[in-house]
């Protein structure tokens, strides 16, 4: 695995710091405005190391959310600051510095080494180059001789095939990419086992069931990265002189930093309070018992943040006992206690305000091109605002999934108009129009009524999301969210097997997939799928199977990227909670006393699905760039493997059977374009003459006919409130005739063609 690759496969939980719920505000009578109830100053801190090119959401939510209370707070990512730092020509001389004194380096690093001064004159204009504060450095790099080169660059062959005679500055992006590849490669071997570009000790802290491991790490003396961390630490305290802080922890791969904080703040800065939160301790410690991390930490949060985070800073300025916290672990008498006041609701999502990415480095983060794939390239490369739709999952269903966590199993959208609101508000706060909505599922109907929002306050948006591939994702509905700015989407196909996936109780089948995913390539949507694994009672024909079922998705150009993940049974999946039901034993009923998550189990098909892993990895990531799809499945693996039992052109056929499109009276209609202009000929004839944005289109229609259309173009612009199909039947079979044959005729088809949908 690259380096970078940690970023795609996770899907963006939020978690503690997201925002969701009811909480009862106090109010100043004589303001529409509500009252500061908070009085302490906190900081909000993002630990190393999450996403490079942007940064992760969650202190900006709850930034935005206190905002709402006039409360004073600041926010740090120490994830980029960190980076900045070790990527830089100071940093790099001590990481050489300490390289040398190493006794067992590999032939790689040596060379790093031994071209160490052209690393250090290079840094810094690689650095401003992927910052997009130096971009004619392109030509520079594009060219190859400026970079120098180590381990990293040996897969690099002829690039035209990926960027073309004129992606100059997407090739220079790809090869400075590998460039700090190769440092992260010296890196971890001399200087931090533990580092990596998205993540820091993830391995300690995952499925870390006793607190033995991370103690003993944290005891040890302090790394060059942990020294760079802290400097930057102090920097923040002497400059906001917070009274407590906060640690956003999303995955596991933030713990060990977040700890190390924790344990430099009750050293040097006893007075300050210290608590956590995050998609981590949302899902790994739930059942915490171990006293030991509250030498790190004061206070542990759960699930949505706001009602915790309210609760909790008022009993940190005096006006509340702790007995009355909300999903608070912390320890009493030596002893790990939780507290959970529930007479205090959680907010509704449209009252937590908007994010607020202040205090942030916007233009400091790093826009890097880990793999060439135009769709996978999104995880890594732009600066994106994230955002959600809707609070958890719409499905809830899915049983390798957390449905039994609040972020998932409690569904609650809000409004296309508030959403807007908030966009309108961040663009104006960041200057950037591009959006990752980071919903686990985002739902049809609210993504239909956003795309129509957008369009009707003319924004300029570019965004992405995750959705489920359902079939009400017609070729009309993605067009429309082209329209609006929509340019991918990811979606998870999971086990690409119809048994396993009504096993799995996704929903949704292979050829509705295929369909689906069909429909948003056409409207020029790439797609991403989730790819699964090793899920229980899966047989190596099945495994072999999906691989050909995703080879032929590729191969028919509908889906342009994808992700294969290893099936992981965790404690608080339909699965996990009941593995009976699914066939398989889990092998580890005791829980630990510090994190619990992921299980292990025994299923009794006996097969090792581990073997299947680098065949899947390497198929896919040549499908990605078009390469082998012609090559037998068993040409991937170093062992035997049955020859598949789905026909080479079943997706193909499954394309070509699809029903024909059908208006049904509760749909909307909606008109992309402009108004035509309306000219009368003579006998009783006119010309619509329609202007788009490439070339112009005319119909000759009979005049009274004409006209008719005009009207119902006026009606169903997407600028105007919606019409629905029932209501333009009756208007049309009142005054011309048959509505049915209408949809029928030459002119509707043109016209569908041009704009005119159903969504």
């Amino acid at each position: 695995m690259d380096s970078f690759d940690l970023a795609p496969v996770f899907p963006v939980n939020l978690a503690c710091l997201v925002p969701s719920g009811k909480i009862a505000f106090l109010y100043d009578l004589c303001s529409s405005q509500p009252q500061s109830v908070v009085s302490t100053q906190v900081l909000f801190i993002t630990p190393p190391f999450t996403q490079l090119n942007t940064p992760y959401p969650a202190t900006a939510y709850l930034k935005g959310f206190l905002n709402t209370l006039g409360a004073d707070c600041k926010q740090a990512d120490l994830g980029i600051e960190v980076m900045l730092a070790i990527l830089s020509k100071p940093g790099l001389t001590r990481i050489f510095e300490q390289a040398e004194k190493s006794t067992s380096l590999s032939d790689n690093s040596l060379r790093i080494l031994r071209l160490r001064a052209q690393y250090l004159q290079t840094i810094g204009s690689v650095i401003d180059f992927l910052q997009d504060k130096n971009p004619t450095l392109a030509y520079s790099i594009a060219e190859g001789e400026f970079l120098p080169q180590a381990g990293r660059f040996e897969q690099v062959e002829e690039l035209d095939w990926a960027f073309g005679a004129l992606g100059i500055r997407d090739k220079a992006r790809y090869l400075a990419t590998l460039y700090l590849e190769d440092l992260g490669d010296l890196i971890t071997e001399a200087i931090d086992p533990h580092f990596g570009f998205t993540r820091y000790a993830e391995r300690l802290g995952m499925s870390a069931r006793t607190f033995d491991e991370l103690q003993e790490a944290l005891e040890q003396p302090n790394s060059l990265v942990d020294e760079l961390l802290l400097q930057l630490l102090e920097e923040k305290i002497q400059r906001y002189q917070p009274e407590s802080v906060a640690f956003s922890v999303p995955f596991p791969g933030n713990l060990y930093a977040a700890l190390k904080c924790g344990q430099y703040l009750k050293s040097k800065h006893p007075k300050i309070k210290i608590w956590m939160g995050g998609g981590y301790p949302n899902t790994e410690l739930r059942s915490l018992k171990e006293p030991r991390v509250f030498d790190y930490v004061d206070y542990i949060v759960l699930d949505d943040g706001e009602a915790p985070v309210l609760l909790l800073l008022e009993h940190l300025a005096g006006k509340r006992p702790h007995t009355e916290l909300k999903r608070t672990f912390l320890r009493l008498d030596g002893q790990v206690t939780y507290i959970d006041n529930r007479a205090v609701k959680d907010l509704a999502q449209r009252e937590v305000g908007t994010p607020d990415y202040s205090d942030l480095p916007l233009r400091d983060y790093l826009s890097v091109i880990e793999v060439a794939n135009p769709m996978h390239r999104l995880w890594s490369d732009g600066r994106w605002n994230k955002l959600t739709l809707a609070h958890g999952c719409y499905w809830g269903k899915c049983t390798f999934c957390d449905v039994s966590l609040d972020y998932i199993g409690r569904y609650e959208p809000i409004t296309a108009a508030i959403l807007c609101d908030r966009i309108e508000e961040i663009m104006l706060q960041t200057g950037t129009n591009g959006f990752h909505f980071v919903d686990e599922a985002a739902p049809p109907a609210l993504m239909r009524d956003l795309a129509l929002e957008i369009l009707r306050r003319e924004l300029v948006v570019v965004w992405w999301t995750n959705i489920r591939f359902e079939i009400s994702f017609s070729a009309d509905l993605c067009r429309l969210l082209r329209a609006s700015g929509c340019i991918a989407v990811s979606g998870g196909l999971e086990v690409a097997s119809d048994r396993l996936l009504d096993l799995i109780k996704k929903g949704v089948t292979v050829p509705q997939v295929a369909q689906v995913t069909q429909n948003f390539t056409q409207a020029g949507i790439l797609v991403h799928a989730y790819l699964m694994y090793g899920y229980p009672t899966q047989t190596i024909q099945e495994t072999v199977d999906s691989l050909e079922m995703v080879r032929q998705l590729f191969e028919q150009g509908i889906i342009q990227s994808g992700f294969w993940h290893r099936f992981a049974m965790t404690v608080h999946s339909p699965v996990g909670l009941n593995p009976k039901a699914f066939g398989v034993v889990r092998t580890d009923t005791e829980l630990g006393p510090f994190a619990n998550n992921e299980v292990d189990f025994e299923d009794p098909s006996g097969i090792d699905h581990g073997i299947f892993s680098e065949g899947l990895r390497k198929s896919l990531f040549n499908y990605m760039q078009g390469v082998g799809l012609e090559l037998p499945l068993k040409n991937w693996f170093d062992f035997k493997v049955p020859p598949t039992s789905i026909p080479k052109s079943y997706i193909q056929h499954q394309l070509q059977a699809q029903a024909p499109k059908k208006a049904k009276d509760q749909q909307r209609l909606c008109w992309l374009g402009t108004s035509p202009q309306l000219e009368e000929l003579e006998e009783g004839m006119c010309e619509l003459i329609f202007s788009g944005k490439k070339e112009d289109f005319a119909l000759e229609l009979p005049l009274e006919f004409g006209q008719w259309v005009f009207w119902l173009l006026e009606k169903v612009s997407y600028r105007q409130p919606t019409v629905t199909v029932k209501e333009i039947r009756a208007a049309y079979e009142e005054e011309l005739g048959d509505f049915e044959e209408l949809l029928e005729s030459e002119v509707w088809e043109l016209l569908a063609e041009n704009g005119l949908l159903l969504v």
